[in-house]
C-alpha cells in the first residue's frame, strides 16, 4: 500500500541541526532526527565551518528517514530554515573559503555603527531596510572582513547565508528568500530588492549575492542527482526557497497572512526573542524590520542573553535551574556576551543589590528576571510596530505565545507570566522551526500558503495560562538599574 506523502522540514541552527518529518496532509510528526554543530571562537568571534552544516543536515535526515518509517519515495517535498546573519564567503569551486561568521559574533560591532553613520543615521536605514545595522547583521559582518581579511573578500565568487548555502548543496541554485535576506542589511524592504547604494556602500557586487524568490515556500527546484544520492531521496523532490529561523517559526506558529496577525510570540532558546506578524511595514529603530516568509513582515527584537546566560549563572552557584526564587533587592543582568538589545555589544554581566540576606536562589531568579525583563521590553516596541498600543488593555489581554526551550521550564514560564501579566499560550509543538520548514517544503510541493497549511496542521495550538497580577514593583526596579546603568557600566565605560 502506497505511503502518504511526507515533507521535511530542516532546522539548521546555531548548535544543531534537526530535520523533521511530517505527514504532508496532517502535519504529525513521524521522526525528528539530530546531528549536532560545533562552535568555536572567544573574546566576541563565533565561527562555524559550513561544511559541518551540510554534514549535519545529512546525518540528520539519515536518522530521521530510518525513525519515520516510511519510504523515500513518499518524500515529496523539503525545506531549510537556517539561523540568520551568518556569513558565508565561497571561492570559485563553491567552497567555503573560511568559517563563517555567526549572528552573534560581536566583532563586527565598530564597522555596524560606522555604516549607520555613513549612510545618514538609524532612521535612514530605516527607511530602506527596515532594521539599523548591528554587529549580528550580515552587512557589518562583511565590513569586518573586508578590513581584517581582504584577501579573503579578493577571493571570495559568492556570498550566501547559512539557509542559501545548504538549499544551494540541495538543488544548484543560488536563491534566497525575502525573510532571510531582510537579516542582511543590504535588502530593502521598502522596495522587495537588494538596495544598490548600500550594496555600493559595503563594496558588495550585486553578482555575489543569489536571486531572490517570492517567498519561502516558493518552489525554486529539485533535489539535484548528487543531493539526494547523499540524503538518500529520490531525484526530483521539490525544494522550497526555505527562510530565517525566526521567519519559519512563525510559519510554523500559523503567523502570517493567512492566518495569525499581530499576536506577539516570545521565544526562549539561546537568544530570547520576540515577534509577531504584520501587513504593517515596520520601520522602528529599535527593531529588526524583517520580511515574514508569506510575503508580509515581521518586526522583532533579539537578546543575546537568555537561557544559556541564566543556565552559566546556575552553575556558577551550583544550582539547579529551577532552585530559584524572586530576586528581592538583587538585580542581575545576565549581559555575559554583550547585548544585541539594547545595543550594547561591549556589556558584562552585572549584580547589583547584594544584602547579608540575598539567597543563592535570589540571585539565580534575579537572573532570570534581569533577562526577561530585557526580552519583555522589546516586546512593547513590536507591538507599536504593528499599530498597536502596548498598554491599551484589550492588546494587553492579546496571549503572548511562548516557545523554545525555556518554555518547558518551570521557572522561565513562571517569570514571564509574573513580568508580562500577559494570558500564555504553549504551543504544543517543540520543533517550531523545524514544523515551519516542513510547511514551506509542503507548500513548495503543493503550491498552498504555507501559513494556511501550518493553521491546518494546528502546530501552534497548545495549553493556555491566565493572566497573573503583574510584578510592576520587579519590573519597575529592574528597568530603573538598567537604565541607569546602561550610558557607563554597560557600555563598556
Amino acid at each position: 500500500m502506497p505511503h502518504s506523502p511526507v515533507v521535511i522540514g530542516v532546522d539548521s541552527s546555531t548548535q544543531s541541526t534537526k530535520a523533521l518529518f511530517a505527514d504532508a496532509a496532517t502535519g504529525r510528526t513521524l521522526a525528528v532526527g539530530r546531528a549536532p554543530h560545533r562552535v568555536d571562537g572567544s573574546a566576541g568571534a563565533r565561527e562555524s565551518d559550513p561544511e559541518q552544516w551540510w554534514q549535519a543536515l545529512r546525518e540528520a535526515v539519515a536518522t530521521g528517514l530510518k525513525e519515520s518509517g516510511a519510504p523515500a519515495s513518499a518524500v515529496t517535498g523539503i525545506a531549510v530554515a537556517g539561523q540568520q546573519h551568518g556569513l558565508v564567503v565561497l571561492g570559485p569551486d563553491h567552497r567555503p573559503l573560511r568559517p563563517a561568521l555567526l549572528w552573534n559574533d560581536t566583532r563586527s560591532a565598530p564597522q555596524a555603527a560606522a555604516l549607520t553613520a555613513a549612510l545618514g543615521g538609524p532612521h535612514a536605514w530605516t527607511a530602506r531596510t527596515g532594521s539599523v545595522p548591528v554587529a549580528a547583521v550580515t552587512a557589518a559582518k562583511w565590513s569586518w572582513l573586508r578590513e581584517n581579511e581582504p584577501s579573503t573578500t579578493a577571493r571570495c565568487k559568492a556570498v550566501r547565508l547559512p539557509h542559501d548555502f545548504l538549499t544551494e548543496r540541495l538543488t544548484g541554485v543560488a536563491t534566497t528568500d525575502p525573510g532571510d535576506a531582510s537579516g542582511t542589511g543590504w535588502y530593502s524592504t521598502a522596495t522587495g530588492a537588494y538596495d544598490p547604494e548600500i550594496l555600493q556602500l559595503i563594496d558588495m557586487a550585486a553578482e555575489l549575492l543569489p536571486s531572490m524568490a517570492a517567498t519561502g515556500g516558493t518552489r525554486v527546484g529539485t533535489l539535484t542527482a548528487s543531493a539526494a544520492d547523499a540524503l538518500g531521496l529520490p531525484p526530483g523532490v521539490a525544494v522550497a526557497a526555505g527562510t530565517g529561523d525566526n521567519m519559519s517559526a512563525a510559519v510554523g506558529l500559523g503567523l502570517g497572512g493567512a492566518g495569525l496577525l499581530d499576536l506577539p510570540v516570545l521565544s526562549l532558546g539561546t537568544s530570547g526573542t520576540v515577534f509577531a506578524a504584520t501587513r504593517t511595514r515596520p520601520a522602528n529603530p529599535a527593531l529588526s524590520g524583517f520580511a515574514a516568509a508569506d510575503g508580509g513582515y515581521l518586526p522583532l527584537a533579539c537578546t543575546l542573553n537568555c537561557t544559556l546566560a541564566v543556565d552559566r549563572i546556575a552553575t556558577l552557584l551550583g544550582l539547579d535551574r529551577d532552585d530559584a526564587a524572586p530576586g528581592g533587592e538583587a538585580v542581575l543582568l545576565p549581559y555575559l556576551d554583550g547585548e544585541r538589545t539594547p545595543d550594547l555589544p561591549n556589556a558584562a554581566g552585572l549584580l547589583t543589590g547584594l544584602r547579608h540576606a540575598t539567597t543563592p536562589q535570589q540571585l539565580l531568579g534575579a537572573a532570570y528576571e534581569g533577562a526577561a525583563v530585557t526580552v519583555l521590553r522589546a516586546l512593547d516596541e513590536v507591538l507599536r510596530a504593528c499599530g498597536l498600543d502596548p498598554d491599551s488593555p484589550a492588546v494587553a489581554a492579546r496571549p503572548l505565545r511562548l516557545i523554545g526551550g525555556g518554555a518547558r521550564g518551570r521557572t522561565w514560564v513562571e517569570t514571564v507570566r509574573r513580568l508580562s501579566g500577559r494570558p500564555l499560550v504553549v504551543p504544543s509543538g517543540t520543533e517550531l522551526v523545524a514544523i515551519g520548514a516542513a510547511a514551506l517544503a509542503a507548500s513548495a510541493a503543493s503550491g498552498v500558503d504555507p501559513v494556511a497549511i501550518a493553521q491546518d496542521w494546528g502546530s501552534g495550538h497548545g495549553a493556555e495560562l491566565p493572566p497573573m497580577e503583574r510584578d510592576l514593583e520587579t519590573w519597575e526596579h529592574i528597568t530603573s538599574v538598567l537604565d541607569s546603568a546602561a550610558p557607563t557600566l554597560l557600555n563598556g565605560g
